[in-house]
């Protein structure tokens, strides 16, 4: 008696491959993302352009991962370029200020001064919660984009994604401290996880609501 040939089930969404695809669709959007992170290091240069950067790499990783738009350096220039505006570049003057207040403070913690062991961990989760209320600011869509004051509500509201969030500056510094050749690469990272993080909380609002 012969038997029918067992069928194969058919692959997941994220392991199917286009034709002459040699990686799956997880090995694509990590090449996106540190194509996106090398192009926003490019971007950030000017520095007040820092804010508009991260926004349009949000956005594009986030469009890319969804299916909406594919990930492209035109489809990004396009985002950024849309996002340049007097608010973004005003924005963009907060983080040499910051980087500016915190090499003070760190210079006083180094000149021994009575409190310096509560004053150095302080300034260090001062930097942190900074670095995760801006990129969440980056990762807000219209009409609160790059709002610090719906950031930090959105940080307040959501401790475990912020957790997630600080989870990734702290790694992406600790690469860049150990592997300085990566650093122009970890904005990609970085905005991607911004993306995920604002995505996560969405849905979990859709849910609760």
């Amino acid at each position: 008696m012969t038997h029918a040939p067992a069928r194969l089930a058919p692959l997941p969404p994220a392991d199917r491959r286009e034709p002459g695809e040699l990686f799956g669709s997880g090995f694509t959007l990590f090449a996106d993302m540190l194509l996106v992170g090398l192009v926003t290091t490019l971007a950030c240069l000017p520095v007040v352009t820092a804010p508009a950067a991260f926004a349009a790499a949000s956005m594009t990783l986030r469009d890319g991962a969804s299916g909406r738009a594919p990930v492209s350096a035109a489809g990004y220039l396009r985002r950024l370029r849309a996002g340049l505006t007097v608010g973004s570049l005003a924005a963009g003057l907060l983080p040499p200020l910051l980087v500016a207040v915190v090499l003070i403070d760190a210079a006083l913690v180094r000149s021994a001064l009575p409190g310096a062991a509560v004053v150095a961990p302080a300034l260090a989760l001062t930097v942190l919660a900074a670095a995760v209320v801006a990129l969440r600011a980056t990762a807000l869509d219209a009409p609160h984009r790059l709002s610090l004051r719906e950031s930090l509500a959105r940080s307040l509201g959501d401790p475990r994604g912020s957790a997630l969030l600080a989870a990734a500056v702290v790694l992406a510094a600790l690469l860049a401290w150990s592997v300085p050749l990566l650093v122009p690469l970890l904005p990609g990272p970085l905005a991607f996880a911004a993306a995920a993080v604002e995505i996560r909380s969405a849905a979990g609002t859709a849910t609760a609501a």
